[in-house]
């Protein structure tokens, strides 16, 4: 079992997380602590296999509590913050800090809203785990397969599926990225090694609502192409990376030559919103050849079916190598399926794609 301590000054935060954690056969809270201060007492009996952090707290914040955690040990960190733009910011900074993974605090709401916070916070306490513990040497979970739901988790609406597309010819080529566990750094390492005019570029990165605007902002400062988060509409255009937005799920869409993006509501698909799946689903849909898929670091499965069906609609696929992974579950299942045409260390990835592009 994965010993969790919850670190967060609300005792409703504390309470509904110990819940959610107690009820997964995998975890055990073995404590909380309202704010660093405690938790840092609990430390010194206590060793937990992650700890779950807030960051705005009575008595000292939570990244200064991880800066002095990290001098000390190596216990991985997932932030457990609210969707305030200060919030999304601060999360951000942690990672820098090395947090493993952002979360949304969970709420009181509708069941379906509740469930939702259950697969997403538990995924993310287990992929800090796996990741801090060496996942070439243990084996991963297993996810449950789930039925792709036709809200959104079709790469196409019914409508649209009655019928062949008709498009102009274009041989403009577009790139789809997805990630996970890890994918912060790796996506931020290969953006900021591609050109002002590398091809446009669409990416999911598994992040919660509001957190996936900062992250761009930040990837737009260091990189010489222009990142910002996708909105409804936003067209694919060479020297531009549009970031799905947290919560939503985005699509490649194409109206004549012109590539752009749609962005919808809809449930979790292959446990995620915005999900790898349904981005590479519609890059096979509406690019076909002309699209190259990218998969790189990451838990579970999303985006190997997705890459699957882009390799039979003549994309080329690239998945990230084992040894520069933080999680080789993604990549590891995208090549099992066969997805994958090659298999690179994260540094070789941008020259392979501008070379195919």
């Amino acid at each position: 079992m994965i010993k969790v301590l919850i670190v967060d000054d609300s005792a409703v935060v504390r309470e509904t997380m110990t819940q959610i954690l107690s009820e997964d056969k995998d975890f055990e809270v073995i404590g909380t602590a309202q704010d660093p201060i405690i938790a840092l007492k609990k430390l010194e009996t206590e060793t937990p296999d992650v700890i779950t952090l807030d960051i705005e707290m009575p008595r000292m914040d939570g990244i200064s509590f991880l800066k002095q955690l990290r001098q000390t040990t190596q216990i991985p960190v997932v932030i457990c913050s609210s969707m305030a733009e200060d919030g999304s910011q601060n999360a951000l900074h942690a990672m820098e800090y090395g947090a493993s993974e952002i979360i949304l605090k969970p709420k009181i709401g509708t069941k379906v809203f509740l469930e939702e916070s259950r697969i997403l916070i538990c995924d993310a306490v287990r992929a800090a785990y796996y990741a801090h513990a060496g996942v070439k040497k243990m084996k991963l979970p297993s996810f449950q397969k789930q039925e792709t739901p036709n809200i959104a988790g079709d790469a196409f609406s019914a409508a649209d599926s009655a019928h062949t597309p008709a498009f102009i010819e274009t041989t403009e080529k577009i790139v789809v990225l997805g990630a996970s566990t890890g994918g912060t750094e790796a996506i931020a390492q290969l953006l900021s090694a591609l050109p002002s005019d590398a091809p446009g570029m669409v990416i999911v990165q598994h992040m919660p609502e509001h957190f996936t605007e900062s992250f761009a902002k930040r990837l737009d400062s260091i990189c010489k192409i222009h990142v910002q988060e996708a909105k409804d509409g936003d067209s694919v255009i060479r020297g531009t990376a549009l970031i799905a937005p947290g919560g939503k799920h985005t699509l490649l869409k194409r109206s004549g030559a012109r590539y752009y993006v749609e962005v919808r509501d809809g449930p979790l698909v292959s446990r995620h919103r915005p999900s790898v799946d349904v981005l590479f689903r519609s890059a096979s849909r509406y690019a076909g050849k002309n699209a190259v898929g990218v998969i790189l670091t990451g838990m579970g499965d999303d985006g190997a079916r997705g890459m699957l069906e882009m390799k039979h609609a003549g994309a080329f696929n690239i998945a990230q190598d084992e040894k520069s992974c933080v999680i080789f579950g993604m990549p590891q299942e995208a090549i099992k399926a066969g997805a994958a045409d090659t298999i690179l260390p994260l540094q070789d990835i941008p020259a392979e794609i501008l070379n195919r592009t």
